[in-house]
């Protein structure tokens, strides 16, 4: 028995509606900065929607493709689970535990900054540096980042791999915008912030450890 039986995927478009259906219900309760995530909520929808047509409906990559080339792609090459051949089902072990951090992510961000600036329309609000917010100024953005290369991951498909740089695009260009719009609200608050976090991996805090683990060699090497 194959180790993916893929064609029983295919046609299950109940699947695919509610597949689509919980992800919606996701982004709907998961607020943007200003609540203004109408652009980048959509693409990451449409990248959710490409997948689930493929996973669940039609192979319309491989059906494409193999109409180019005149024969069918072996399973996992934009079809079925990515290398399924090659490397069995881990691209799919690996994106379970990526949905799941990502989830974290998304969900301890939001909690963050619904608690923390969000207030300040009733005059509480500051700028948020605790919590997840401590390592990565948007986790939010690396979150579903986890999710995007987890569904690549999972089942990529020609019209996923397109999408993900342009989705990488629209979620640096917000960060920055955002950015931008923080920097003006808390001034040399948020400079001194940006100075000692990374943008949406923890590289600031690995480079302090690292520094940090370094300084009793030296000293060591000075006292020589």
């Amino acid at each position: 028995m194959s180790i993916d039986p893929v064609m029983e995927h295919f046609g299950n478009w109940a699947v695919a509606i509610i597949f689509v259906a919980i992800f919606a219900v996701f982004l709907l309760f998961t607020p943007f900065y200003k609540k203004s995530g109408v652009k980048p909520k959509g693409a990451f929808l449409a990248f959710v929607v490409a997948l689930a047509v493929e996973m669940f409906g039609v192979p319309l990559s491989m059906y494409a493709i193999s109409g180019v080339v005149g024969q069918y792609l072996p399973d996992g090459v934009l079809w079925g689970h990515t290398l399924v051949g090659y490397v069995g089902l881990l691209g799919t072990n690996i994106a379970m535990f990526l949905y799941l951090f990502g989830a974290v992510l998304i969900i301890s961000g939001w909690r963050a900054i619904y608690r923390d600036y969000w207030s300040k329309d009733r005059g509480e609000g500051h700028l948020v540096t605790s919590g997840i917010y401590r390592f990565i100024r948007h986790p939010q953005y690396t979150g579903f980042a986890c999710f995007t290369i987890g569904m690549l991951l999972e089942w990529a498909t020609l019209p996923m791999l397109v999408m993900f740089p342009i989705l990488g695009v629209i979620y640096f260009r917000l960060a920055r915008r955002e950015e931008a719009d923080m920097r003006a609200e808390f001034g040399r608050a948020y400079d001194e912030y940006v100075a000692r976090t990374g943008m949406f991996l923890p590289t600031k805090v690995f480079s302090r450890a690292a520094r940090a683990a370094e300084m009793p060699r030296r000293a060591a090497d000075s006292r020589a």
